[in-house]
């Protein structure tokens, strides 16, 4: 399947179906569209490739999940509205931002792997060379280049890779905590969780459900964070019980 362009040129993606689109699928961090491949087969949807992934350019700025759910918007009024908006990990972030801003246009979300809140606790300390640094550089006693020295040697593999205003971007992302979003969210939200996801814990999933109008969690055994590759079926089945609701 060949890539088409969305909003003007602005996002890249990929059509899946005949029909007019009612399905919008957001990938996670250092992925594309792709990851939905398996999942949306059988549906008429579109899936994008996030700014400063796949085909479409990173941003001219720093933006954090509500600029990227902005800059989706156009994409989104070219649909079938309304539409399901399916997340995955950094795509759940801007998806939740989506569902605030446009409540009219998305009727339901689900989300899989996705950074919603804040660990409860965190189960490994960075290093303490690492956390010295961070403190004396916010004093003013360690220079930006040390900083980012250490920065490159103790952060996470997404930070190593990542590079110029992305690097920022994950930055801030990863800051983020999207409690007054799932609050405000009125639609229907599957949560499908993987047991074994390391990225965002299930307890995360659990938290946010109590924290949605109208949320129904589902834990997968045995999986990881990956679970639109490795369990598209489960993924797909979401999608059509959201769609079910608005028939």
């Amino acid at each position: 399947m060949t890539l088409s362009a969305f909003a003007g040129g602005t996002l890249f993606g990929r059509r899946h179906g005949t029909g007019p689109a009612h399905v919008l699928a957001l990938h996670g961090w250092s992925r594309n569209h792709s990851d939905f491949d398996q999942s949306l087969q059988g549906l008429d949807a579109i899936a994008l490739d996030l700014h400063g992934f796949g085909a479409t350019p990173a941003p001219d700025s720093v933006w954090g999940a509500r600029e990227y759910a902005e800059a989706i918007g156009p994409a989104i009024d070219d649909m079938a509205l309304p539409i399901i908006v399916v997340g995955h990990s950094f795509g759940g972030r801007v998806a939740v931002h989506l569902a605030q801003q446009r409540p009219a246009a998305v009727a339901g979300l689900v989300l899989t792997g996705v950074p919603l809140l804040h660990r409860s606790a965190k189960t490994t300390k960075s290093p303490l060379r690492f956390r010295i640094g961070k403190r004396l550089h916010k004093l003013g006693l360690v220079p930006d280049a040390r900083m980012e020295e250490l920065r490159k040697r103790y952060g996470s593999a997404d930070y190593r890779a990542a590079s110029g205003v992305m690097r920022d971007v994950l930055v801030r992302l990863v800051n983020e905590s999207y409690e007054a979003q799932l609050a405000s969210i009125g639609c229907p939200v599957d949560l499908v969780w993987g047991d074994d996801d390391m990225a965002a814990p299930a307890e995360i999933a659990t938290r946010a459900e109590t924290m949605l109008h109208d949320a129904r969690l589902t834990i997968v055994a045995n999986t990881d964070h990956f679970l639109p590759i490795s369990h598209p079926d489960v993924i797909r089945n979401a999608i059509r019980s959201q769609i079910d609701r608005l028939q």
